[in-house]
């Protein structure tokens, strides 16, 4: 498959995926929606399986079916109060692939880029991989409150809001020392940072507000996708994880303001 047919199915596959959030907001055109994205998923997969870039289709096609059954059982097995659970659950995979993605992406970097493309990608990596880490451990915590796993109660360490700044601040400062190429250990130690961050931001928010922390997980696992789009050089993961990360923003936005918080 050429790349120009590749960039063909992505437009079809973009344009599917923008009919399918719009169609998600009317109930009549719920399930004709659903249907648009998951032919625009399956244009996807295949453009992206099939293109000129991948050399082990079949490992691929392998890997695709074991986590399509698994998922299929999975979702059939889940009731549809169990859905936001399920949801969570699904972030943290999607948070845990930008993580993989980031940090590989640095292990073997593309090769012949100039200084100021450099710079870029390391941008790149180090917002995907904090974004990545954030909603992996923040989607675990929330899945495992809406499961009845964690209590359902905040808990708050003291000082939480100044710890949270320092691990901000922390993570801000470790980004520096990483673009002056101080190491790769900059990166890890950002990542263990920011996973703890994920998890005690969310663990200070009840269960009854946790369908407003999915959807902003929801929010940070599109951008963390986006991010990892860059890093690929795909334009439909850029342009997907863009219309997700904005709709999940705008969504709990307007959750907030239904539930007064």
């Amino acid at each position: 498959m050429t790349a120009n047919i590749v960039t063909a199915i992505y437009i079809a596959a973009s344009v599917l995926f923008i009919l399918s959030l719009g169609g998600l907001s009317n109930q009549e055109s719920a399930k004709r929606a659903v249907w648009f994205g998951i032919v625009g998923m399956a244009l996807a997969v295949g453009a992206t399986i099939f293109g000129p870039q991948v050399t082990i289709s079949g490992i691929l096609i392998i890997m695709i079916a074991v986590g399509s059954v698994i998922g299929l059982v999975v979702a059939r097995r889940v009731e549809m109060t169990g859905m936001p659970q399920l949801v969570a659950a699904l972030h943290t995979f999607v948070g845990l692939a930008a993580v993989f993605i980031g940090i590989n992406s640095e292990l073997a970097p593309p090769s012949g880029l100039t200084s100021t493309e450099k710079i870029i990608h390391e941008v790149e990596v180090f917002l995907g991989v904090f974004i990545g880490a954030v909603t992996t451990t923040g989607s675990i915590v929330a899945f495992a409150k809406l499961a009845g796993i964690m209590d359902g109660k905040p808990l708050t360490l003291p000082g939480r809001n100044i710890l949270n700044l320092i691990a901000v601040a922390a993570c801000i400062w470790l980004g520096f020392m990483y673009l002056n190429h101080a190491g790769i250990w900059t990166l890890y130690l950002m990542t263990a940072i920011a996973l703890i961050f994920g998890a005690h931001l969310v663990m200070a928010i009840g269960g009854a507000d946790m369908p407003v922390v999915v959807s902003m997980l929801n929010s940070y696992s599109g951008w963390a996708a986006a991010a990892t789009g860059f890093l690929l050089g795909n334009d439909l993961l850029i342009v997907t994880g863009a219309l997700v990360g904005a709709s999940g923003a705008i969504l709990s936005y307007i959750m907030c303001r239904a539930m007064n918080r």
